[in-house]
């Protein structure tokens, strides 16, 4: 991830209201933030994150809008409002029998404001200060403000200072913003209602990680590279955790690698660029003409305009069912183009020539994909859909590797029900019984498929998780959870191990103790002889 901002970078704004508005900052253009104001883009780029600004009238040397707020001034208001609710209960101590200051018996309404909205509006076109004198004229033209509490002369200054303040706050955008933004602006269904917290353990428990600064062309991929199938109906949310996860999300800047290689002495040994693996690769499996993958334009990569440069143009890849399946009813993999001669394209006029490597080149990418899926030899899949989960797994887990994580989420838990009694022990046994009396009768493997709708015994061992993390308020004697939480779906995670079931036949026998023999010196048919044989017995 960059430090600073970059031209046509999406970046996040905090607004004085603590609401998100992601824009995409493009030079020469003006950043519009509704009623706290207009900003020039050009005045933030190439500046660092995490600054808060102000928007003020131009500045008539340079014309510049904005101004920087230091870290002691956003703290200030909060520094003296605590001392003064400090101060005032220390006073209280000190002076016995002094009444407590309260508000129970002030009645605060719009009477109380002298200021009419009209001269409100007034000072809105005229105020400079990005709008501190506003704030300061509606204290003072407040005729019951010496009747408030210094905690409620905080809470009444603060909501003031949230509507009338022109500042904003610059984030970087990550996966986990991304998140919580879509997830609190009324869109949560378009990302199956994926929170935090149902992205880290998903990439946990599929065992999705960064990839080391190794060759991805070297053959066979070495470890710890990993490849992964993926199955999103999230607009892109999943593969973008998973490409954060593995380091392939963020493209280095060029003037940090230029930087880094003239601090390199040859005494010090070279630090690799963070989150810069070479070596990972996702599949994604998608049911259309081009897998859904919108949200990426936020992290820089257009699926339509692909950037050539960013680390997913090589590292991801796409799939469809179909090729999948049976590749032979995908014309483009069918169709093989003819390999033409030089002296035949030397012919051909610049538009029929350029479609000829257009086309030559979009069956080669198809058919190395599509074959290297076929394969196998997966390190793991991710899947988030509404899709069956039964039919997914049924063709994408027989391609995974051994001790392949397979993590599946679903926003309700029945559709994972149903799969973990399809890879239950009982089902499992009845699998194993049921091919063994096949192989005896001389059937075919079709029969045991139209009672099994998928192999029980090729993933072990299945478990099913949810979680969920929740706010709580925590004061002497008022610890609950926070009712104003989001509500929704509750979100349910699916988990199992690729596995190869022995061929051979396998008994397992226990270690039996031996009977002490007894021996008797004694007569036939004496009394001695009887009583050991009993006690033989």
């Amino acid at each position: 991830m960059h430090s600073y901002i970059r031209p046509d970078q999406f970046v996040a704004l905090r607004l004085p209201s603590d609401m998100l508005k992601i824009v995409k900052l493009i030079p020469d253009t003006t950043v519009n933030l509704g009623k706290y104001g207009l900003f020039p883009a050009n005045q933030i780029i190439g500046r660092p994150f995490y600054l808060t600004y102000e928007i003020d009238s131009p500045d008539e040397k340079d014309g510049h809008v904005l101004r920087a707020v230091s870290a002691a001034e956003l703290h200030a208001e909060a520094l003296i409002a605590d001392a003064d609710v400090d101060g005032e209960a220390d006073g209280l101590e000190q002076e016995e029998g002094t009444p407590m200051r309260s508000n129970r018996e002030t009645v605060d309404d719009a009477s109380t404001q002298r200021l009419t909205v009209q001269e409100i509006e007034e000072l809105k076109k005229t105020a400079t200060g990005a709008g501190r004198e506003i704030v300061e004229k509606i204290l003072e033209s407040h005729s019951a403000l010496d009747q408030k509490t210094a905690f409620s002369l905080a809470k009444y200054t603060l909501r003031k200072r949230k509507k009338f303040i022109k500042r904003f706050t610059i984030f970087p955008m990550d996966v986990s913003l991304l998140t919580n933004y879509i997830l609190e602006g009324r869109d949560a269904a378009r990302t199956l209602e994926l929170r935090d917290e149902h992205i880290g353990l998903l990439g946990c428990l599929g065992n999705v990680h960064h990839g080391g600064n190794l060759a991805l062309d070297s053959s066979p991929v070495p470890k710890p590279n990993s490849r992964y199938f993926v199955v999103d109906d999230t607009g892109g949310l999943v593969v973008a955790a998973m490409a954060e996860r593995m380091g392939i999300l963020y493209p280095r800047d060029e003037d940090e690698a230029d930087e880094d290689e003239q601090q390199h002495t040859p005494n010090k040994r070279p630090r690799p660029a963070p989150m810069s693996a070479s070596g990972n690769t996702i599949t994604v499996v998608h049911s259309y003409s081009q897998p859904n993958l919108s949200l990426l334009k936020y992290f820089g990569y257009d699926t339509d305009k692909p950037d050539e440069s960013h680390p997913l143009h090589t590292h991801l890849k796409s799939i469809s069912w179909m090729q999948l399946i049976d590749p032979m009813a995908d014309p483009i993999y069918e169709n093989e183009p003819p390999v033409l001669s030089a002296s035949e394209l030397e012919s051909f006029k610049q538009s029929k020539r350029s479609a000829y490597f257009h086309k030559r080149n979009r069956w080669e990418k198809v058919k190395s994909v599509v074959d290297e899926a076929r394969d196998g030899g997966f390190d793991g899949l991710i899947v988030s859909t509404l899709m069956e989960p039964a039919g997914i797994l049924k063709h994408l887990v027989p391609l995974l590797a051994g001790s392949g994580s397979v993590a599946v989420y679903s926003p309700t838990i029945e559709p994972l029900t149903q799969l973990m009694d399809m890879y239950s022990t009982a089902r499992r046994t009845a699998f194993i019984h049921r091919r063994r009396e096949i192989e005896t009768q001389g059937g075919s493997d079709a029969e045991l498929n139209e009672e099994f709708e998928l192999d029980p015994t090729i993933l072990l061992p299945p478990n099913l998780h949810t979680l969920r993390v929740r706010q709580w308020q925590v004061l002497p004697g008022r610890t609950h959870p926070l009712m104003s939480s989001r509500g929704g779906a509750e979100g349910y995670l699916f988990h199992g191990l690729r596995v190869f079931p022995s061929t051979q036949k396998i008994q397992a026998a226990g270690a039996f103790r031996k009977r002490r023999k007894v021996t008797s010196t004694a007569t036939p048919g004496s009394d001695s002889d009887v009583e050991m044989a009993s006690t033989s017995v």
